[in-house]
């Protein structure tokens, strides 16, 4: 019988790991692009100038513009499991 010897090397934190994964890099340029996006969206549809633009309003939209990109990178139908 012949035996491999095994070659076990270090992973690092898991925080590592998650941060440097495809999957969390794209998702995280799906959030940003969403959240532009919804500001670009809130900006055309309301039709208010800048200057009267609470940041309150600015914050909603660009939230439900990243979450929408959250929720694009990791539906089950993004995934493959539809």
């Amino acid at each position: 019988m012949e035996f491999k010897k095994l070659e076990i090397e270090p992973e690092g934190s898991w925080i590592k790991r998650t941060l440097e994964s495809k999957h969390t890099r794209k998702t995280l340029i799906y959030i940003v692009l969403g959240a532009i996006a919804g500001l670009v969206y809130f900006y055309f549809s309301e039709g208010k100038q800048i200057a009267n633009i609470t940041g309150g309003e600015i914050f909603k939209s660009m939230l439900v513009g990243g979450f929408l990109g959250f929720f694009i990178t990791n539906s089950p139908c993004s995934r493959g499991k539809c």
